[in-house]
C-alpha cells in the first residue's frame, strides 16, 4: 500500500490547546493516521502518514480550525509506514529557539519560490545559509552554502551573533527542511538589523519536488524526521539509514565500520555504549524484527519533529 505523507505548519494564534489536542488525537485515530503533530499558542506543525482519504480528512479539519492552506502543506509518498504511532503534543514553541524577538506573525523574511532559488543563490552578493543541524547538513546541502555546524536550533542565535554582521552580510538567503525553521530564523535576523533576508518557500522538500536533477543546485539527499531517514529528487526515498540506537544518519562508509551493529551502535555512539545497554538494545532489535508490522519506522529512532 502506498501511503500519503503530509508535512504541514502554520504560525497562527491558537487557544484552548488541551481541547484541540484531544480533538486532533481522536480525528487522527479514527482515520488511521500515524505521525506527530505539535500545537502551541503560536500555531501548528506536524508530519503524518496514512491513506489519502485519511490525510484529506485531517487537512479538511485543520482548514476549518486554522486555515492551514495559508501555511505550508506538502505531500509525498512512502511504501512503508514512516511512523510507528500517532502523537499530538502541546509545546511552548513549534520550533524551539527561545528568542521572543523571533516572531513570524510580526515579521519574517521574503519568500523565494523554488523556481527562482537558483538565480538568487548564484548572486555574488548573497550569503547562502543552511539553518539546519550538523547531522542534517552531512546528508546534503546546497552548493556553496554556509554550514553553521550547530547541534540544535537554539544554537543558531549564537552562530549569528558570532559569525555574521548586518553591515557586511546585507543579503542572506536561508533554507531548511520544510520552511518552518526559516520563519523563526529570518524573523530573528531581521530583529537584529539584517537588511534583507530571503528564505526558500516550502523548504528543501519543495525544491526537490519541483526542480529536476538537471537544473538542481542541491548536493546529496535531504534528511527527514521519519523512518525514511532521507529523500532525494522527486522526494524518492534515499540511501541513508539511521542508527537505531542514537538516531544518527549513516552513509555507506559508516555502515561498513566495525562500530556499526544494526539496532545497537554506530561510530557516533559506541564509545558511550555499556554492556547493559547493548544487551537491552539487542533484545529490543530482536523483538522489533519479529513484529508483524515490520515497518522501517518500527526499526528506527528518528529525531524529534520539534527539531525539524
Amino acid at each position: 500500500m502506498m501511503l500519503d505523507v503530509v508535512a504541514l505548519y502554520r504560525f497562527v494564534p491558537l487557544e484552548r490547546l488541551e481541547a484541540l489536542r484531544e480533538n486532533l488525537s481522536c480525528l487522527c485515530r479514527d482515520n488511521g493516521l500515524r505521525g506527530t503533530i505539535l500545537i502551541a499558542s503560536e500555531g501548528i506543525n506536524g508530519t503524518v502518514a496514512g491513506t489519502a482519504a485519511g490525510t484529506s480528512a485531517l487537512i479538511e479539519a485543520l482548514e476549518a480550525i486554522c486555515a492551514i492552506s495559508k501555511g505550508e502543506v506538502k505531500h509525498s509518498k512512502a511504501s512503508h509506514w514512516p511512523f510507528s504511532r500517532m502523537k499530538v503534543r502541546i509545546r511552548p514553541e513549534l520550533i524551539t529557539m527561545r528568542a521572543p524577538e523571533a516572531d513570524p506573525s510580526r515579521q519574517a523574511g521574503t519568500y523565494v519560490a523554488p523556481a527562482d532559488w537558483n538565480a538568487l543563490i548564484e548572486a555574488r552578493d548573497v550569503l547562502v545559509l543552511d539553518t539546519r543541524n550538523r547531522y542534517e547538513t552531512k546528508v546534503g546541502t546546497f552548493e556553496g552554502a554556509v554550514d553553521p555546524r550547530i547541534d540544535s536550533f537554539t544554537e543558531f542565535k549564537t552562530f549569528v551573533e558570532a559569525e555574521l554582521d548586518p553591515a557586511v552580510h546585507r543579503k542572506v538567503a536561508m533554507f531548511c527542511t520544510g520552511g518552518i525553521r526559516c520563519e523563526k530564523a529570518s524573523s530573528y535576523m531581521l530583529s537584529k538589523g539584517f537588511e534583507t533576508v530571503y528564505h526558500l518557500k516550502g523548504g528543501i522538500l519543495k525544491y526537490l519536488e519541483d526542480i529536476p536533477p538537471s537544473r538542481s543546485r542541491w548536493n546529496g539527499e535531504c534528511y527527514v524526521f521519519d523512518g525514511r531517514v532521507a529523500v532525494g529528487h522527486g522526494l524518492k526515498p534515499g540511501t541513508w539509514i539511521a542508527c537505531h540506537a542514537c538516531g544518527e544518519p549513516l552513509g555507506e562508509t559508516e555502515t561498513r565500520s566495525a562500530a556499526y551493529e544494526p539496532g545497537v551502535s554506530c561510530s557516533h555512539c559506541i564509545e558511550e555504549l555499556t554492556d547493559e545497554r547493548a544487551r537491552d538494545l539487542r533484545a529490543r532489535h530482536r523483538r522489533l524484527l519479529q513484529t508483524p508490522s515490520g515497518s522501517q519506522a518500527d526499526l528506527s529512532t528518528p529525531r524529534q519533529i520539534a527539531d525539524s
